[in-house]
């Protein structure tokens, strides 16, 4: 059996720079993290593990004197107003690519209130990078993900549409061409005055999708590793499961059954933006342990 780990996968730059971040920050003293900075269980137990304590929004609001992370999703203008009032100091991770998308729509938004326009965001509503966008627009941003999420738009009003960095490009390609589709249907002709739609994906992530679809075709056998609550996690799983049938989706080599290979298969493994080498790795070492148990073929 021969097992690869895909060289292509695991932290992007912004979640590798917040661990980073958060690391350092925890050899001066206690820190605290508003939400989780990976959407992986495990990297969040080794690092929870260290000292690294989660909080919520509703927690911020009563801790004080204290040293809050902000993760690499960024957050929205209240939070830094909220560490001002009780004297919080934040220790800001925010992805660079991320705080750039949020500048963008706060100069659109205000551009916007002179032609009575729409800000649109393709992404996924209560996603921690998209709260960071719509707190750019007073949250009166539009979010959509699914086709019948266009009936929040008025078509007949300006559209200035942008994406959540970590979504897939030809989704956003497709709602773009919805978008306009509609917008033709509502005036009888397209203008572009009525219409501005920006790729803001990141191409760090988006680049993933064609290199994992050649990585899971020369394998025999697929191990995704990723936390389920990473959205791109799902997203970049269901590239390989397109591409190949036998592929599995596992937080750890404990959800690993060895009745999936056989003893000549090629074996993959690969991950999302925000799945750690070390599990990667981990669970490498666990099925070629395993090989001499694995069912002969």
């Amino acid at each position: 059996m021969e097992v690869t780990i895909d060289k292509n996968s695991g932290y992007c730059f912004g979640v590798e720079f917040a661990i980073q971040m958060a690391e350092d920050e925890m050899k001066e003293g206690e820190l605290y993290c508003l939400g989780d900075i990976v959407h992986n269980g495990m990297e969040v137990n080794r690092l929870n593990a260290k000292g690294l304590k989660i909080i919520d929004r509703e927690d911020l609001k009563e801790i004080k004197n204290a040293k809050v992370l902000i993760r690499a999703h960024g957050e929205p203008p209240e939070t830094y107003q909220l560490a001002m009032d009780n004297n919080i100091e934040l220790v800001d991770a925010s992805c660079p690519v991320v705080l750039k998308l949020q500048n963008r729509v706060k100069m659109a938004y205000d551009r916007m209130q002179d032609v009575n326009g729409q800000i649109v965001i393709y992404g996924k509503t209560g996603h921690a990078e998209v709260i960071g966008l719509t707190g750019q627009t007073n949250n009166e941003a539009i979010i959509i993900m699914e086709d019948k999420d266009l009936d929040k738009i008025d078509f007949s009003r300006p559209v200035t549409l942008y994406s959540q960095t970590t979504k897939s490009t030809k989704g956003f390609y497709r709602i773009r061409q919805m978008i306009e589709d509609r917008i033709k249907e509502a005036k009888g002709e397209f203008k572009e005055i009525d219409f501005s739609a920006n790729d803001s994906i990141c191409r760090q992530v988006s680049n993933r999708e064609p290199q994992l679809q050649n990585f899971a075709k020369d394998q025999d056998v697929i191990i995704f590793v990723s936390g389920k609550k990473s959205s791109n996690g799902k997203a970049l799983y269901s590239v390989c499961k397109q591409q190949n049938e036998r592929s599995y989706f596992v937080e750890s080599e404990e959800e690993i059954e060895l009745s999936w290979f056989k003893e000549d298969d090629k074996v993959g493994i690969c991950g999302a933006t925000s799945t750690p080498m070390w599990l990667m790795e981990q669970v490498s070492s666990f099925i070629e342990k395993s090989f001499d148990k694995l069912p002969v073929a």
